[in-house]
């Protein structure tokens, strides 16, 4: 399969403008942020580098920024990822943990 690639714009509550991610064969080949804390940013591209899709939700999902609720991580992590369930096949118990985690934001 080929390489795919998602460009997500954040919806409020989080600093990070703009996630792009790169995937192939559900793996997470590479991420790149745009705004919000620049180490938050590179450490969180560098984690989720060789992760498979369902692993990286599990990891960031829940992750809270000063008491709002949701973080660059947490909001802008899960969403962009949610978005590649499209693209590869993901577990039911996956779906149902993203469906979950956006109850609260």
């Amino acid at each position: 399969m080929e390489t795919r690639r998602i460009t997500y714009t954040p919806q409020g509550g989080v600093c990070s403008k703009l996630m792009v991610i790169d995937a192939k064969d559900g793996v997470i080949e590479n991420v790149q942020i745009v705004g919000g804390c620049h180490g938050n940013g590179q450490g969180m591209c560098a984690l989720l580098k060789g992760m498979r899709i369902e692993d990286a939700i599990g990891r960031l999902s829940g992750i809270d920024c000063h008491g709002r609720g949701t973080s660059c991580p947490d909001g802008t992590g899960i969403e962009a990822i949610q978005s590649m369930i499209s693209l590869y096949p993901i577990p039911r118990i996956f779906k149902i943990l993203i469906d979950s985690s956006f109850d609260n934001l």
